[in-house]
């Protein structure tokens, strides 16, 4: 095929554009601080929240994001105040789709106390895995997202891989909820791991919604398709990482549902290898 000199003026411009970016992208990286997704430790944070977020501080974590272990019903303010003297912030918080229906404004509440800027809605019961329930629970986001920007507050959803696989009529419930709600109020929350699991390309995803992505889960998996610590899996989270900007995305979340006790060692090596990458 002949190129003309003007398609390649174009695509020398291009590719001084992706090279100008690689640093861009390396610095913007860095600039972020490693968080945690505290679901991680949830029978260590149970049995002692105070003690577990000192645990998280010492690993170098600077940002927590709270989810399960009872924490929906602690002393939110005696959280702040443990947080605050370990220079830890919890920019978003995981809150259930049932809570936010029976006790909207208790849960605004919560994540202001915390410090959160952003609610983020972590999981969908099966009952709502339909055509007629995720139309209902799509309307219920776009509302949420609304109410809580008139608090001061942002929204997320935080993906599995059912909202990929499940497609009633032949479209993905995922698919479905980012045409059906407003790019600048409903972000999304990607977990890396269930993304790879249900067969998608993450990068793929980013480069659809650009802007769109809050935060990384970023969570490894092994070649079987096990979970496991960031850097002994399979994941390429470099390559992923090469299109942060084009995300816009804020926060990395480290995150195992599995990870196995006594916990620690397994969110110190995943702090040390996304460290690495960030370097």
């Amino acid at each position: 095929m002949m190129v003309n000199r003007r398609q390649w003026m174009a695509g020398g411009a291009a590719l001084a554009t992706t090279l100008a970016a690689g640093p861009l992208m390396a610095k913007s990286l860095k600039a972020k601080p490693i968080g945690i997704q505290l679901y991680t430790v949830r029978e260590l944070f149970a049995a002692d929240p105070m003690v577990t977020l000192e645990k998280v501080a010492a690993i170098g974590y600077r940002e927590v994001e709270y989810g399960g272990g009872g924490y929906d019903r602690m002393d939110h303010a005696a959280l702040r105040k443990t947080m605050d003297r370990l220079g830890l912030t919890s920019p978003s918080v995981h809150i259930g789709y049932d809570a936010l229906v029976s006790d909207f404004d208790g849960s605004v509440k919560m994540a202001k106390t915390l410090g959160a800027d952003t609610v983020v809605l972590p999981w969908m019961a099966e009952a709502q895995r339909n055509a007629e329930g995720w139309k209902v629970a799509v309307a219920n986001f776009s509302r949420w997202a609304e109410q809580l920007k008139k608090a001061g507050l942002g929204f997320a959803y935080h993906n599995h891989d059912f909202e990929f696989t499940v497609k009633p009529g032949g479209t993905s419930l995922f698919d479905m909820l980012v045409a059906d709600t407003d790019p600048a109020l409903v972000k999304i929350e990607l977990d890396l791991f269930w993304a790879v699991a249900a067969g998608e390309d993450p990068k793929a995803i980013i480069a659809r919604l650009p802007g769109r992505i809050y935060a990384y889960h970023v969570k490894d998996r092994t070649a079987d398709g096990k979970m496991t610590s960031v850097g002994k899996g399979v994941i390429d989270f470099a390559d992923i990482f090469t299109l942060n900007r084009t995300a816009g995305v804020k926060h990395f979340y480290v995150e195992n549902d599995q990870s196995p006790a006594p916990y620690l060692p397994d969110i110190e090596t995943s702090f040390a290898a996304l460290s690495r990458l960030r370097a």
